[in-house]
């Protein structure tokens, strides 16, 4: 049996921002998917790691957050649309007086929580502004 921590290692999606793509149409996929929604059988998937760059496409600003985030407040969600199109929910870690439509960003590998004081620590992905 595999312990918790290499299970979580072994998920690529989480951890690599890893997809699947249709070699007959083209279209990307995140999370992963087992066959084409455009294609049905006909198209073939393969994995497909993703750069990791994109833009807002829209956010908010969370004041009042859920419980084991309040020291995180405020931050910022927002549905990133990938240069390879799909689009994904993720914190976008900066000022957010400062984060707009259309801000271009890069995905980080950061800490995303931890099950109870003393529990596992979990990480994934994250965005930052491009420039930064």
């Amino acid at each position: 049996m595999a312990s918790v921590p290499r299970f979580w290692r072994g998920i690529g999606s989480r951890y690599n921002l890893e997809g699947t793509r249709c070699n007959e149409c083209g279209e990307y996929f995140y999370p992963p998917r087992n066959f084409c929604v455009n294609c049905r059988r006909v198209g073939h998937i393969e994995p497909y790691k993703f750069k990791g760059t994109g833009e807002i496409i829209s956010y908010t600003v969370i004041h009042t957050a859920a419980e084991g985030f309040e020291d995180q407040t405020p931050y910022i969600l927002a549905i990133i649309e990938l240069d390879e199109g799909p689009r994904l929910t993720s914190q976008v870690i900066g000022n957010p007086e400062k984060i707009h439509i259309g801000m271009r960003v890069r995905s980080v590998f950061r800490k995303l929580g931890e099950d109870g004081e003393g529990g596992m620590i979990y990480y994934g992905t994250k965005f930052v502004p491009e420039n930064e």
